[in-house]
């Protein structure tokens, strides 16, 4: 008879029980019986409410899409002489680039005799640059190709995950159901004492929780 070892829902270790005496605990608390850990041996179990976990591993496969998404390379067109209600309209629009992912390249056009300034265009380019900066990080610095002059700003990591949370929803957990499921791999269901096996699609978003993963390579 397969064994596993039970954390219940508060984190606590309950220790090595044969599958159905971990599932007849599960029931008795009105919950179901998580496989966190299935490479352990023994493998991990953990005690929770299967709609709560469910609708949680849906909120991290959502986030996960989300930054797996490919990403653009978006175009801001500058002139040396704009104004600064027009390099604000700009920058804004920029941000929402940044926040999204994309990267964002700056093009600064000369025309005529504004070749003669080209310290106009970089003083435009630099304060653009400054408005984006809590979002965004130079990754190409300004250079001259002809009458343009470019640069590249690259989205802060932090910035855009900290977008992507605020923006996330929110829902109500989906039904509970009974049984021992492998987070992101299989549904188990105690039927007569029996496992039954159904298909989950996996996930990159789920892996093990390593304050588990240590709990349970801790014990001896």
């Amino acid at each position: 008879m397969p064994i596993v070892r039970v954390i219940d829902e508060h984190g606590q270790q309950l220790g090595v029980f044969q599958v159905k005496d971990a599932l007849r605990i599960a029931g008795e608390r009105n919950r179901d019986l998580i496989e966190i850990v299935p490479n352990a041996n023994p493998p991990v179990c953990k005690i929770v409410e299967f709609g709560k976990f469910k609708y949680e591993h849906q909120k991290k496969e959502k986030a996960v899409r989300k930054t797996q998404h490919s990403k653009a390379l978006k175009e801001v067109q500058l002139h040396p002489n704009i104004d600064t209600h027009d390099l604000e309209f700009k920058a804004r629009h920029a941000r929402e680039f940044l926040l999204a992912g994309n990267k964002v390249k700056v093009n600064l056009i000369f025309k005529g005799r504004e070749m003669a300034y080209i310290e106009n265009g970089e003083r435009v380019l630099k304060e653009f640059v400054e408005k984006v900066s809590e979002v965004g990080k130079l990754e190409v610095f300004p250079k001259m190709e002809g009458r343009q002059m470019h640069a590249i700003i690259a989205p802060q990591p932090a910035a855009v995950a900290k977008a992507a949370k605020k923006s996330g929803g929110s829902g109500s957990a989906h039904p509970k159901k009974d049984g021992v499921s492998k987070e992101g791999k299989s549904v188990a269901k105690n039927t007569d004492n029996k496992i039954v096996q159904e298909n989950m699609p996996a996930s990159p978003a789920e892996a093990p929780n390593p304050a588990v993963v240590d709990a349970a390579e801790n014990i001896s």
